[in-house]
């Protein structure tokens, strides 16, 4: 007997979560050029470890460190603020 298990919707993968996050965070400039200087990243950097987990760790963290962008990427996202937090812990941070 094969069980088919769906693959995990982006709001359930943590990888995809950051990753959609992270395209909100980057849509404001203001915004964006803060997690820049708080993070430490630069351009290049960013785009050279899109793929690596503490890269999307870095981005939940950065939601999570300030609640009214916490609250306000999940209303973009469609998620509840928890799931954020949620992929955070997942991600390891």
């Amino acid at each position: 007997m094969t069980i088919l298990r769906e693959s995990p919707s982006p709001s359930q993968d943590p990888q995809a979560l950051a990753l959609n996050a992270l395209g909100w965070v980057l849509a404001d400039q203001d915004r964006a050029e803060r997690f820049l200087a708080l993070t430490g990243l630069t351009p290049d950097v960013l785009r050279a470890s899109l793929g690596q987990q503490a890269t999307m760790a870095a981005v939940l963290e950065f939601l999570c460190s300030h609640e009214p962008d916490l609250v306000a990427a999940a209303e973009a996202l469609d998620v509840a603020p928890e799931m954020l937090v949620r992929a955070r812990e997942r991600l390891g941070t």
